[in-house]
């Protein structure tokens, strides 16, 4: 049943409490470690898909309940490669302090690597593997330890970001593809990158539709990010840019998106195939821990509104990682 405040209320103690208009929920009532019934994935299942990012708290998951909550779902990516931070005997998760690493392999410092990603103010928005044919269907984010401030994530809806676009602009993005490339968004430094050259040695890219038909929902997805995606199929690069910045301020418009407190034994499950989201930039210079582990689920292959699937381009194919 539905209460005239919005929460969702259901026989087994659960609720589902929206926390934004167009995104986001907290569900309430379940322990992710326990045994949990057919019947309760059912409520979670609808929920993701209803509000597309849903949050719970409190919870005591370890690594092994982690895996084990996210099969009841579908099946987990096994990343072929991972950093040193992530649990050696559990492939399917990612910790995502192995990132602190990564500007170091490349001998810069972890704030200038994300500085170069993120030099404009959408860049940082992204979906998990967007460059892959095969997008991960979703992520399942389950917070360790976290800063006693700072540290937000935030999602946008792209269903919401489509609808609210006029008619005319809809039937004209229908119709469009758009190359997904790792690495397009990041500003080299002045001489010789050893960053460049690794993108430039591992190329990832994909030709998706720029509006996907949701596979479960059927809905239409405004599938647009700022980190994977620079050039719209069959448009001049001035035309591309103009259209891509349009969509993309449309994409991150504050009514379509939810920004998500961390605590420790927190979880949010996303659904990758509807939402971008945005890490924190607000927590690095603080110098306070923040230890977060994913799982990411198995994806599908976009379609677009005319049946037309995702291209690999070069360096995916469907289900292997």
């Amino acid at each position: 049943m539905t209460t005239d405040k919005g929460t969702v209320e259901w026989d087994a103690g659960i609720e589902v409490n929206p926390v934004a208009g167009h995104i986001g929920a907290e569900i309430t009532g379940v322990d992710l470690a326990g045994d949990l019934d057919d019947s309760v994935v059912a409520v979670i299942r609808a929920a993701v898909l209803r509000w597309k990012v849903v949050f719970f708290r409190g919870q005591k998951l370890d690594h092994a309940g982690h895996v084990a909550f996210a099969r009841r779902f579908g099946e987990p990516v096994v990343l072929g490669r991972r950093g040193s931070a992530s649990p050696a005997e559990f492939a399917e998760i990612e910790t995502t302090a192995d990132r602190l690493e990564l500007g170091g392999k490349f001998g810069m410092e972890h704030e200038e690597w994300l500085q170069r990603r993120r030099h404009t103010l959408l860049r940082g928005w992204h979906c998990d593997h967007g460059a892959r044919v095969d997008p991960p269907a979703a992520t399942i984010l389950r917070a360790e330890t976290v800063p006693p401030y700072g540290g937000d994530t935030t999602w946008s809806n792209l269903a919401a970001a489509y609808a609210g676009l006029s008619a005319p602009v809809r039937a004209f993005v229908d119709g469009l593809r758009v190359e997904h490339r790792l690495g397009v968004g990041y500003q080299p430094r002045p001489g010789d990158d050893a960053y460049v050259r690794h993108l430039l040695d591992h190329q990832v890219a994909s030709l998706h539709p720029l509006v996907r038909v949701h596979p479960e929902s059927g809905e239409r997805i405004l599938y647009v990010n700022g980190y994977y995606v620079e050039q719209i199929a069959g448009l001049s690069r001035a035309e591309s840019r103009a259209i891509l910045d349009m969509l993309l301020e449309q994409a991150v418009r504050p009514e379509y998106t939810v920004r998500f407190r961390w605590q420790p034994g927190s979880v949010a499950f996303w659904d990758n195939r509807a939402t971008i989201h945005l890490a924190p930039g607000d927590n690095a210079h603080l110098g306070f821990p923040r230890t977060m582990h994913r799982v990411m689920l198995a994806g599908d292959v976009p379609v677009g509104p005319d049946g037309t699937p995702s291209e690999a381009i070069t360096g995916t194919e469907v289900g292997r990682w």
